[in-house]
Formats: C-alpha cells, sequence, structure tokens
C-alpha cells in the first residue's frame, strides 16, 4: 500500500487502540511509483499528527516516518529496532505523559471526530504546493503554521473536548477549565460562540454549561 494511503483516522485509531507508538514505512522521496507522489501526503500528514499530538500533551516521537528502499531490508530492520527502543524508553502511551486513560481516550476521541474537518483544511490551506523535502520541512516548522494550526485546528480540538464532556454531563465553566487544563477565559469564549450556535445552554441556577 502506498504511504499516502496512510489516514490521520489510522494513526489515531492505532493510539485510541493503545499503541504505544506507530511507524510509517514508505518509498524513498521523488522515487515514487505513481504519479500522485503519495510520500509527500504521508510526510504532511505525519507533520500534522505531530502537532496534534504535542497539542494535547503527547510525544511526538511518537510517531515517526522513514523513506528507504524496497531492497534495503538491513535498514528496515535497524530503523524499526531503534524506533520500538525509543518507545520503550518514552514508556507506555499516556501514562508516560501523566494523563489517566479516560482522560487520554477524551483527547484521541475528540481529535479523531475532527478528521474531516482537518483533512479539509490541510487541502486547503496546508497544502504545500513544492513537493520536496526541503519545502515541507520548512513550511511545517514555521511559525505561519504554528499560526495555522492556533487558528484553524487548536480551537476546535479544545471545543471537540468540552462538547464530549458535557455529554456526560452539565459542567461550570471552572469544572471545564479544570480538567482541561484550559483558561477559564478560553472557556468562556468557547462556551459564548457555542451559546450563540444554539450548541449549548446555561443554567443559570447552577451556574453550568449543557449541550441543547
Amino acid at each position: 500500500m502506498c504511504s499516502g494511503r496512510v489516514d490521520l483516522e489510522f494513526i489515531l485509531r492505532a493510539f485510541m487502540n493503545g499503541q504505544d507508538g506507530v511507524f510509517i514505512g514508505g518509498c524513498k522521496l521523488d522515487e515514487c511509483n505513481y504519479i500522485t507522489q503519495g510520500n509527500y501526503d504521508a510526510l504532511s500528514t505525519v507533520y500534522i499528527a505531530r502537532k496534534i499530538m504535542e497539542h494535547l500533551g503527547l510525544n511526538p516521537k511518537r510517531l515517526r516516518v522513514e523513506f528507504i528502499s524496497s531492497s534495503d531490508g538491513n535498514l528496515l530492520a535497524e530503523l524499526t529496532d531503534d524506533f520500538c527502543n525509543q518507545i520503550k524508553e518514552i514508556g507506555p502511551l499516556g501514562k508516560a505523559e501523566g494523563f489517566d486513560a479516560q482522560a487520554l481516550q477524551l483527547k484521541l476521541e475528540a481529535v479523531n471526530k475532527l478528521v474531516p474537518y482537518i483533512k479539509l483544511v490541510e487541502r486547503e490551506r496546508l497544502r504545500q504546493p513544492v513537493k520536496s523535502k526541503a519545502a515541507y520541512d520548512a513550511f511545517f516548522t514555521s511559525s505561519e503554521l504554528d499560526e495555522l494550526f492556533n487558528e484553524l485546528i487548536a480551537d476546535k480540538m479544545s471545543l471537540s473536548q468540552i462538547m464530549l464532556l458535557l455529554k456526560e454531563s452539565p459542567l461550570t465553566t471552572a469544572e471545564i477549565s479544570k480538567m482541561l487544563g484550559l483558561s477559564p477565559s478560553d472557556v468562556a469564549k468557547h462556551m459564548g460562540n457555542s451559546s450563540r450556535q444554539g450548541l449549548v445552554s446555561y443554567d443559570e441556577s447552577n451556574n453550568s454549561y449543557a449541550l441543547v
């Protein structure tokens, strides 16, 4: 299978199923057997997934992509062994980062619900016109990418987590802030926008928000 077929949802699903790390192997960049150069799509997906993991508080080194020739069997073995050793050093997913299982699942499920939206954003706002590793590395490590990520994805991720929490029970701003590590002002902003859209309602008697 072309590495370009590795969807962001596949990566998230692996982590949601308890895998401590994900290794993606693809053919060498600029040596794709197809005109689509799908391995650059894989590189883009990995960069975005790592950014998401970093924002969630997960170690982005749990995800690795390597581009090698099909004749480099020994190199593949070395790379996978090195990755396995690295994951052992990092430790179990979530636990090593200080999350309990429930909190980790909430974060991953919240992002997973946004996959169609994130893929649309990647195609329309984050897709690079020049397919070269230098161009991809430069863009995906730039301050421009940080700004776009915060503007287009980060807030959506926070709101998705809030909605999952409110699905269980009504919560106050302070409770949401404590559970997700968000500032009260950020929670209030999200709830204000959601209230205007008719997604949540505010119960003045309990000072809490609930899904409509």
